[in-house]
């Protein structure tokens, strides 16, 4: 029973002799940020045109004298906006940066 409770000491032993490693980030880390740089700014760019869109088309709705869809077409951009902007708050929350 010793020599375990030896071994096991032994373990521990060496174990708390490792240090804190630093961390490093991983192969391509910088090619994946750019990507993620470029998603970001593509789907700003889509909200921003997809509102100019609605308000066009609801801007044609009124002249034309037709059925007022555009209205819901703006809600859908306004509410993809605030999920797309606040997505990468909620991920520096999640992450704990």
């Amino acid at each position: 029973m010793s020599t375990i409770l030896m071994s096991v000491a032994d373990t521990f032993t060496t174990l708390a002799q490792i240090g804190n490693p630093t961390p490093e980030a991983p192969p391509l880390s910088d090619k994946i940020m750019q990507f993620v740089r470029y998603i970001t700014w593509f789907a700003t760019l889509s909200g921003v045109l997809s509102i100019i869109y609605a308000g066009g088309h609801f801007a044609w709705e009124k002249w034309s004298g037709g059925g007022l869809q555009s209205p819901k077409m703006v809600a859908g951009a306004m509410i993809g906006g605030v999920v797309a902007t606040s997505a990468g708050t909620i991920m520096n929350a999640v992450i704990g940066a």
